[in-house]
């Protein structure tokens, strides 16, 4: 009796970043409030920095109701993880259907590596935006589409590499050390190197790669 062909990778599809559940279309003047609010929030950031934001600085900046803008976006931390938005909708493009390793095609610890590199960029990147939303709601992060979607990613990489093992948690305690607030502590404030986070990324990883005893 021939042996029974092993079945392929189940497709997972992977929520894009802070995708609204529904997916009803804006009305026009809901959809150029929100724009306003995000035009007026992004020159506040540029201008002043994160920590200067507020909602009642946007509603002046944009002559819009204060409590207009907090219905849109609920406070300041998710006001910042909007403006965030669009970065973040690349990233995902790239680590879901880009070219390898950090897209499809490389084998898992390869592309679980090219991903944690590249996350480590992606904060470092907009580090200080990332910190000030994560001071204003610091467990908003869990809540969000783009944590669920890199979350969902990475126990995938995690389950083909250790099948077996709790990939939902190892996911977690693999994409912990990035929390904005960290690598503000190890790149600046301990004057440690993006370079020696990635070298410190890569031990982690040769422990998950060894086989199980």
């Amino acid at each position: 009796m021939s042996p029974t062909p092993p079945r392929p990778p189940q497709r997972i599809d992977l929520p894009l970043a802070d995708r609204s559940v529904s997916e009803r279309p804006e009305r026009a003047d809901a959809a150029d409030n929100r724009r306003r609010i995000l035009e007026a929030a992004a020159a506040i950031v540029a201008e002043k920095g994160p920590g200067a934001l507020t909602m009642n600085a946007v509603a002046h900046a944009t002559g819009i109701g204060v409590g207009t803008v907090y219905r849109r976006f609920g406070d300041v931390a998710r006001l910042l993880l909007a403006l965030l938005d669009e970065r973040e909708k690349r990233f995902q493009e790239d680590f879901m259907a880009g070219p390898p390793p950090l897209g499809p095609g490389a084998p898992p610890i390869e592309r679980l590596r090219a991903f944690l590199h590249a996350l480590a960029d992606r904060v470092a990147e907009q580090q200080d935006m990332m910190l000030a939303a994560e001071t204003a709601a610091p467990l908003a992060r869990y809540d969000s589409g783009a944590y669920a979607t890199m979350h969902m990613h990475t126990a995938m990489l995690v389950g083909r590499i250790r099948p077996g093992a709790d990939a939902a948690l190892l996911a977690h305690m693999l994409l912990a050390p990035f929390m904005p607030s960290l690598m503000h502590h190890l790149t600046r404030a301990d004057a440690r190197a993006l370079d020696a986070v990635k070298a410190a990324t890569d031990e982690l990883l040769l422990g998950l790669a060894r086989p199980a005893p």
